[in-house]
């Protein structure tokens, strides 16, 4: 980001105010509006910040417009196709692809923290065995405070490092023994021969009573969920994190805000919200009728899974998670799960209709991750818990940059206020 000669000027009750026009390496320019208030006295407006940058950062890149994505400059198609997810953790964490030696060590110390403190189990035990997995991931992480204490200092270098490192690793065994309690089986630890996606299969859907092999395509679905969930730039729940941590809270607080945050049904719930739609369809019969609703402008229903609020042409992760669905479904088959059958039907014929292809509602990468998912057998209460897991390394990296930036300071977002003015105390009997 590069402040330039350029400025904006504000009018105002006869008075002009200079406000200097900032310029990022991609994306629109902006205006610097932190003087305004100390200038002007006045303050901007803007619900929903959708017109405010709250930070600078140089880790994701969106363009909407073109349907882009950049991790640290690299498209998300080419980290899908040709990466894995750990190599895309090392570079969104540090900035760059690492070289083989930095791989296997990095790999090797994700790999050597996966395991719980043992007395974490008592913790889990504590939820009702009915409690929705998010709540014990929200639980659980923000309790990882009360059992590392040694890497709970933000002002640390080396224990913020070990903080990532651990949360990187530990998530997918907090996730899996989430959804091992709700089903009341027992929890299976982590094995360090396996890779990241398919220990975290392993932890999922093995028992002791019989071997479980994972298998390589499901892994390989797994892991590019995993990718293509890494990070988004500064959505809601990136927000949360970043807000929380501008107070100076521990790494393991701030990661289950953000945990928190995702689990609103308007940012994480979106693969759980398409899945439950196919279900209202229930058949292949049936699909025309929605489709017709969905163009119907009275009527209020909405094809989940299509089209996206950042993306007005397509999602750059959709083409890429539509291959890993193609794949896992040719590998299990649809014929027995009519859910499926209606996901493919559906595709298709949202696809070949030109009403969706010109308001450009393509399948998004939430219509694809949930239909693997529902195709691998997580219920679709797993669905947000294994897109917190996926989204983590996004939380810890711009937590990271956020720390280590000198312009820090604790969020505190100004409101337009419309309540009462100032008026005086009336007793119990006076009123």
């Amino acid at each position: 980001m590069t402040e330039t000669k350029k400025s904006a000027q504000l009018s105002l009750n006869g008075e002009t105010y200079e406000l200097p026009i900032l310029s990022p390496t991609a994306g629109p320019d902006v205006l610097d509006i932190r003087k305004l208030y100390g200038q002007a006295g006045v303050f901007t407006y803007d619900p929903g910040f959708t017109s405010t940058a709250s930070c600078d950062s140089t880790i994701t890149f969106i363009d909407g417009d073109k349907g882009e994505l950049l991790h640290r400059g690299y498209p998300i198609d080419q980290l899908a196709e040709q990466s894995h997810y750990l190599e895309v953790c090392y570079l969104l964490l540090y900035g760059e692809l690492p070289t083989a030696s930095q791989l296997e060590d990095f790999e090797t110390r994700v790999t050597r923290h996966t395991m719980l403190h043992e007395q974490m189990q008592y913790f889990f035990r504590g939820f009702r065995r009915d409690a929705h997995p998010m709540a014990t991931m929200v639980g659980v992480v923000g309790a990882m405070s009360a059992f590392y204490h040694d890497s709970t200092d933000i002002h640390d270098p080396w224990q913020r490092e070990v903080a990532s490192i651990r949360l990187i690793a530990k998530m997918p065994t907090i996730a899996a023994w989430a959804y091992k309690y709700n089903l009341g089986q027992p929890f299976v630890y982590p094995r360090n021969d396996l890779d990241y996606a398919s220990n975290f299969l392993h932890m999922c859907f093995a028992v002791p009573a019989e071997e479980y092999v994972v298998n390589p395509i499901l892994s390989r679905a797994m892991d590019r969920i995993f990718t293509l969930h890494a990070d988004h730039e500064q959505n809601a729940s990136t927000s949360t994190v970043r807000l929380a941590s501008s107070s100076g809270a521990n790494p393991f607080a701030c990661i289950a805000a953000g945990i928190a945050c995702l689990w609103g049904p308007a940012h994480g719930g979106a693969n759980q919200a398409c899945l439950e739609m196919l279900k209202e369809i229930g058949s292949v019969e049936r699909i025309p009728e929605f489709i017709a609703r969905a163009k119907d402008k009275n009527d209020p229903f909405r094809l989940m899974g299509f089209g996206h609020r950042v993306y007005k042409n397509f999602d750059p992760r959709a083409t890429v998670m539509k291959k890993s669905a193609d794949e896992v479904l040719d590998l299990l088959g649809v014929e027995n799960n009519p859910i499926l059958q209606v996901a493919k039907e559906l595709e298709k014929q949202a696809l070949e209709d030109p009403y969706f292809a010109e308001k450009k509602l393509f399948p998004n990468v939430d219509f694809y991750s949930g239909i693997i998912l529902e195709a691998m057998g997580f219920p679709t209460s797993m669905f947000t818990p294994i897109f917190a897991l996926s989204r983590t390394v996004g939380w810890i990296s711009q937590w990271k940059e956020q720390l280590g930036d000198p312009q820090m300071k604790i969020g505190r977002p100004r409101q337009l206020y419309l309540g009462s003015t100032e008026r005086d105390y009336t007793d119990i009997e006076n009123r």
